[in-house]
């Protein structure tokens, strides 16, 4: 082997061995600023996120069959079924894409379509109360079975999704994170916010003062 040769040889095995330690540092360096756990925190908010939606979508899939149960009950409430059909057609209107959970205004509105698909929905179970044939319908009943469990598996999944989003707001903003975030481009997301929904979803009152004609 000649002395180039040789030289050669020892000049790749040295770059090698700079892009490894240069790796290597790279790798600590980002671990060391939080980029790691970015990824992480991220993906658990996209997973959360498709369940809340996930379960939206359940609940509205339920919706019609409990329409057209109630509808074979005479005299029901036309109001109460108008306000649950139109509130599923305002919540399903609104196109779910990528960057709606990155709007805070999209969020918002998205947020209070489905607060109010939950009060329309409360004020039927409630009216239905007053139906003796509705209570005695057993497949309104499973229905009403299928939409109570749904509608707590949305409150299981729409908590974990602000706990996630919550947890990685908060690593975006500690430093020396908030300096990682800006070079990879992860902004501070927007979260629900659980007084306003609370609010919206509250069932108004209805009085059983006068029983209804049948």
């Amino acid at each position: 082997m000649t002395a180039i040769s040789k030289t050669s040889r020892n000049a790749r095995n040295t770059r090698s061995a700079l892009s490894a330690a240069a790796a290597l540092a790279l790798t600590l360096s980002l671990s060391g600023c939080g980029y790691n756990e970015f990824q992480t925190l991220d993906e658990q908010v996209n997973a959360n996120w498709a369940e809340v939606l996930s379960q939206y979508q359940r609940r509205a899939d339920l919706i019609p069959n409990i329409v057209n149960t109630v509808k074979g009950e005479a005299n029901f409430e036309q109001e109460t079924l108008t306000k649950v059909i139109e509130a599923r057609a305002k919540a399903t209107s609104i196109q779910v894409t990528p960057e709606l959970a990155k709007d805070p205004e999209a969020l918002k509105k998205f947020q209070a379509a489905q607060g109010e698909v939950s009060s329309a929905l409360s004020r039927l179970l409630v009216v239905s109360e007053n139906y003796p044939n509705l209570k005695a319908n057993q497949g309104f009943q499973d229905l009403r079975v299928q939409l109570e469990g749904t509608e707590n598996r949305i409150t299981v999944a729409r908590n974990r999704y602000i706990k996630s989003v919550a947890d990685y707001n908060v690593h975006t903003r500690q430093f020396p994170n908030n300096l990682t975030a800006k070079v990879f481009g992860y902004e501070v997301k927007p979260n629900f916010t659980v007084q306003n929904e609370a609010a919206i979803s509250n069932a108004p009152a209805v009085s059983f003062d006068k029983p209804a004609s049948k």
